[in-house]
């Protein structure tokens, strides 16, 4: 009987782990998309602010920031769970 809750314990844990590494990746792509954007701008010369601004509508990373804010929750709601 401990073996099945020993299994039932680690279970969330290894969830959690694939939730923080796919987080991490998606903020990685969402820095990665704004700093390519911010460095083609300085060459075209078009200033940071108004990068900025049409950042903020850019379909792709409005998806990031969802699925961001999805998982976080998630994490959050898993963590707040009591363990039996």
């Amino acid at each position: 009987m401990s073996e099945t809750l020993e299994v039932n314990t680690a279970t969330p844990t290894t969830q959690e782990q694939e939730i923080e590494e796919v987080i991490k990746g998606l903020e990685q792509y969402r820095e990665r998309i704004v700093n390519e954007t911010l460095e083609h701008a300085k060459k075209v010369k078009i200033s940071k602010a108004k990068v900025m601004a049409k950042l903020e509508q850019h379909p792709e990373l409005s998806k990031i920031d969802l699925a961001l804010n999805q998982l976080r929750s998630a994490t959050q709601n898993q963590t707040q769970q009591p363990t039996a």
